[in-house]
């Protein structure tokens, strides 16, 4: 009987904590510096989560080694709910398949609270590029094999592997520059440093709406409606998808209390009508899964890029 009082004891005390937290600022850790999707995303949902929660969302950019640097940030955090980990999806699904060397476990380091929001990428050019179709940039690059190149958000960023994955489906060889972020990258793409990148709609569409940058495709099976009359590039490649993710995950040993209520006011924030407003003009898809469900599609993710990591041999020693 004492062991039942006490156990319900305890279950009254944590769910009191999760309906009591949080009593201070939030701290979002996002793996890259300002300007690129991720940092977008977090951005959106951290101002309306701000309003539920009644307290400060920090944006905390830690960019480097393809997100690495802020993963392992977030994976020495104390695991309170106060500090918690928004990257992009390579961040912990593809990269312990590429650094020989990582300083976290996604597995071990994290939990599964939410995918918060998922879009295309767009292929695009320099705006002076000679290329104006998927099909022109494919047939330059066959004439003139490890001439073109591309830029990334770093090596395993989901920048890197969608332009990987355009690049072995389209069977060409092409130079891959690594930077340090998206927003970098798109802004040497707009410089014409590069030849073309394949980076998330969210972060393209300030170069694209500024005449910076050319769209030749997007990589959803159909036509994205905020770049009309932009193909898939499917039509060219047939078959051919890559979706990018952003989500939330905390630090092992997160109550699970807290856990459950930033899966919940993350949903309620996506289910706003503002937000969703201002997401959709990003190009971005509110998700809001449960943690369970969010863990399954790492799972699932995690196998599928170990073997395109494998044949494609990307790897860092």
């Amino acid at each position: 009987m004492r062991i039942m009082t006490f156990i319900c004891a305890a279950l009254v005390s944590l769910a009191a904590s999760a309906q009591q937290w949080p009593q201070k600022p939030v701290h979002f850790i996002v793996p890259f510096p300002p300007g690129g999707a991720t940092d977008i995303s977090a951005r959106l949902l951290g101002e309306k989560l701000s309003q539920i929660w009644g307290q400060q969302v920090i944006i905390e950019n830690r960019g480097g080694a393809g997100g690495g640097v802020g993963a392992a940030e977030a994976a020495r955090a104390t695991p309170d709910g106060y500090t918690l980990f928004f990257p992009s999806g390579s961040v912990i699904t593809a990269n312990q398949h590429i650094y020989a060397k990582l300083a976290y476990n996604p597995e071990r380091d994290f939990v599964p609270v939410t995918n918060v929001v998922s879009g295309p990428q767009v292929l695009a050019v320099p705006a002076s590029s000679p290329y104006k179709s998927v099909k022109e940039l494919i047939d330059a690059a066959r004439a003139n094999p490890g001439k073109l190149t591309f830029g990334h958000a770093g090596i395993g960023s989901q920048t890197h592997l969608a332009a990987e994955n355009f690049v072995n489906s389209a069977k060409i060889d092409a130079l891959a520059v690594p930077y340090k972020g998206e927003g970098p990258a798109l802004a040497a793409l707009a410089g014409a440093e590069t030849s073309f990148t394949v980076t998330n709609l969210a972060a393209t569409l300030p170069h694209l709406l500024g005449g910076r940058v050319r769209a030749l495709g997007v990589t959803s099976r159909t036509e994205t409606p905020q770049l009309s009359g932009v193909p898939p590039i499917a039509n060219t490649l047939p078959g051919f998808e890559n979706t990018g993710w952003f989500g939330i995950v905390a630090p092992t040993g997160t109550p699970k209390g807290v856990i459950q209520k930033v899966y919940q006011d993350t949903r309620k924030a996506l289910e706003a009508s503002d937000l969703r407003g201002r997401l959709y003009v990003q190009g971005l898809s509110p998700v809001g899964n449960t943690p369970e469900e969010f863990a399954r599609a790492i799972k699932e993710e995690t196998a599928l890029w170990a073997k395109v990591v494998r044949e494609r041999k990307i790897e860092v020693k």
